[in-house]
C-alpha cells in the first residue's frame, strides 16, 4: 500500500502541471500579451526579503457593522499569521479606538486614528528594508470624493492626499493597498503610483453603500481559496477576481443590483480596471504580487531548501512575466525562452520534491517533471 507521502506527491505534482499548462495557455488567450514595462525589480521573494502588513478598522456605524469590521479584522489577521507566514512582528493591527478586549486582546497595537496610523507607518518605516513588501488593507468607511474622498477614522478622517503623503516614505519597497471600504474610489485613486498595486472596492463616490468585498478578499485568502493556478499561493489578481467573482454572485443571489464594482490599478495612471483579466492595462503587478512570505509557519528548511524554494517561486515568477511580454519577442524566440524556463521550473520542483518536501509544509511542489515539460510543449 502506497504510503501518505508518496500519494500526497502525486497529487502535488498533478496539481503542478495545472499551474504550469495553465500559464503557458494563458499566454496564449490573454490579452496581457501586449508590450510591458513592468520592472523586473518589482515583487521579488528572497530569502532576504520581509512582507509587512498593516490593518487600518476604523470606526462603525451601527451594530451589524461594528460586528463584521471586527469578523474581518481578525479573521485576517489569524489567516495571514496562520497560513502565509506573518506574525506579530511583522503585523500591525490598528483597530477603531484601540481598545483590546473587544477583539481578542492583544492582537490590537493601537487605534485607528490620524495620530496611531501616523505612528505606525513611521514605525514601520523605521524596520523595513530595500525591496520588502508592505500591505495596507483599509477596512471601515468612506466618504466624499475625488480628492476630498476620506477614510473615516477616529477623530478626524483622513484623506486620499493625506494618506498619501504618509506613504511616499516607502518609495524602496513594493506596496499593495487594498481599500475595501464604501466610496473608496476617490481615496484610492489618490494613491495611484507607479510600482504599486492598488485596489478599490467601489468605482465611484456614488457607490456609498457598505460593500461585502472585504469579506470575499479575505475568504480568498483563507485555506488559499483564492489559489486558481494551484501553485499554492495567492497573488493579488487571484484574490482580487475571486472576491469580484463572489461580489456578483452575491448580489445576483439576493436579487439585487449590485451597488459596488471593484477596481484594480497597477499602472500608477489611478485608471481602474474593472476585469484586469480582459483590460490589457492593469493586472500585470498584481499577478506576481504574492501575500504569502517565504518561510511559513512550520517549515524548517535548510539553507540550501530555502534558496531552493526561492529559486521556485523566481522562475514562476519569470513565466508570468514573459508571458506578458510575449509580444516583444519573435514567435521562435519567446517559445524558447519559455521552454527554458519551464524545464528549469519542473527540474527545480523535482529536487525540491525529493530532497526537501518532507521538511515543507507550504510549497506545494511539482512535478513529473520531463513529462510536464513534453506535455507542454507539444
Amino acid at each position: 500500500m502506497e504510503n501518505l507521502t508518496a500519494i500526497k506527491a502525486k497529487d502535488q505534482a498533478g496539481r503542478a502541471l495545472v499551474f504550469l499548462c495553465g500559464l503557458v495557455l494563458a499566454g496564449l488567450t490573454s490579452a496581457q500579451n501586449l508590450t510591458s514595462e513592468l520592472s523586473a525589480e518589482r515583487f521579488l521573494d528572497t530569502p532576504e526579503t520581509t512582507k509587512y502588513a498593516v490593518i487600518m478598522t476604523g470606526p462603525a456605524v451601527g451594530n451589524d457593522n461594528a460586528v463584521r469590521f471586527r469578523q474581518w479584522s481578525l479573521s485576517l489577521h489569524d489567516i495571514l499569521t496562520r497560513d502565509y507566514g506573518y506574525s506579530s512582528e511583522t503585523i500591525t493591527l490598528l483597530y477603531d479606538n484601540g481598545e483590546g478586549d473587544s477583539t481578542g486582546g492583544n492582537r490590537v497595537d493601537g487605534a485607528c486614528s490620524r495620530e496611531g496610523i501616523e505612528l505606525a507607518l513611521e514605525q514601520l518605516a523605521e524596520r523595513v528594508k530595500t525591496g520588502d513588501q508592505i500591505t495596507l488593507y483599509l477596512i471601515g468607511h468612506g466618504s466624499g470624493a475625488e480628492e476630498e474622498a476620506k477614510f473615516n477614522i477616529v477623530g478626524p478622517d483622513m484623506t486620499g492626499v493625506q494618506f498619501a503623503s504618509l506613504l511616499d516614505r516607502f518609495d524602496q519597497q513594493d506596496m499593495v493597498i487594498i481599500n475595501t471600504t464604501s466610496s473608496s474610489f476617490g481615496f484610492s485613486s489618490s494613491l495611484s503610483s507607479e510600482g504599486r498595486v492598488v485596489i478599490s472596492s467601489t468605482r465611484s463616490s456614488s457607490e456609498r453603500y457598505d460593500p461585502v468585498f472585504s469579506g470575499y478578499f479575505i475568504e480568498a485568502l483563507d485555506q488559499r481559496n483564492g489559489d486558481r493556478d494551484k501553485n499554492n499561493r495567492v497573488s493579488m489578481l487571484e484574490a482580487f477576481e475571486y472576491a469580484k467573482a463572489n461580489v456578483e454572485l452575491w448580489y445576483e443571489e439576493q436579487g439585487r443590483l449590485a451597488s459596488e464594482h471593484a477596481g484594480l490599478d497597477d499602472n500608477g495612471d489611478a485608471l481602474f480596471s474593472l476585469d484586469p483579466a480582459v483590460d490589457i492595462a492593469d493586472g500585470r503587478l498584481a499577478e506576481i504580487a504574492y501575500i504569502d512570505s517565504l518561510i511559513e509557519e512550520g517549515e524548517n528548511l535548510s539553507t540550501e531548501g530555502l534558496a531552493l524554494k526561492s529559486r521556485i517561486q523566481d522562475l514562476e515568477r519569470s513565466v508570468i512575466v514573459l508571458r506578458g511580454r510575449k509580444a516583444e519577442y519573435l514567435e521562435a524566440e519567446y517559445w524558447q525562452q519559455m521552454e527554458d524556463l519551464l524545464v528549469s521550473l519542473a527540474r527545480s520542483t523535482a529536487r525540491f520534491n525529493s530532497e526537501f518536501a518532507s521538511t515543507s509544509s507550504a510549497l506545494d511542489p511539482a512535478d513529473e517533471s520531463v513529462e510536464s515539460k513534453s506535455a507542454l510543449n507539444r
